[in-house]
């Protein structure tokens, strides 16, 4: 039996997270959060017709302001390094610490099948936490 191709809702990528066993909690904004020991990951669908699937990593830890030039130096050498995804240094905090992201956007507009959904999923929280653990380890940033 073929694959069904069905709207990507936030419902179905809270059961492709179920599927991976990873836990999260709906943030009244909608978006979903699963959050591990160092980052945390928010699930979401943006653009106008809510077609585009966003995973967008945030490491626990942020930088400090006069870290900014380093800071930009290892998102790049990610960003040159990568196969797909990007990082990228964020507006400074209320305290004035600069956070870092990683992202995977996937335009969505014609849908997708369960499994590759959760393929999808799974490929932006495995992309997160290789980047978190890269920051923390070679990046020599947090």
């Amino acid at each position: 039996m073929p694959a069904t191709v069905a709207p990507v809702t936030l419902c179905r990528i809270g059961e492709a997270l179920d599927l991976l066993d990873i836990r999260y909690l709906a943030d009244g904004y909608g978006s979903l959060l699963a959050m591990w020991e160092r980052h945390a990951v928010l699930f979401a669908l943006e653009g106008p017709e809510d077609e585009i699937l966003v995973m967008r990593a945030r490491p626990h830890s942020t930088v400090p302001p006069d870290w900014a030039d380093r800071a930009y130096r290892v998102v790049n050498e990610w960003n040159l390094a990568g196969r797909f995804g990007k990082a990228y240094v964020g507006d400074p905090t209320e305290r004035g610490q600069l956070p870092v992201y990683a992202e995977i956007q996937v335009p969505l507009r014609a849908g997708a099948h369960d499994a590759l959904l959760v393929e999808m999923v799974d490929s932006g929280q495995t992309m997160s936490a290789a980047f978190v653990d890269w920051l923390h380890d070679e990046g020599a940033l947090l």
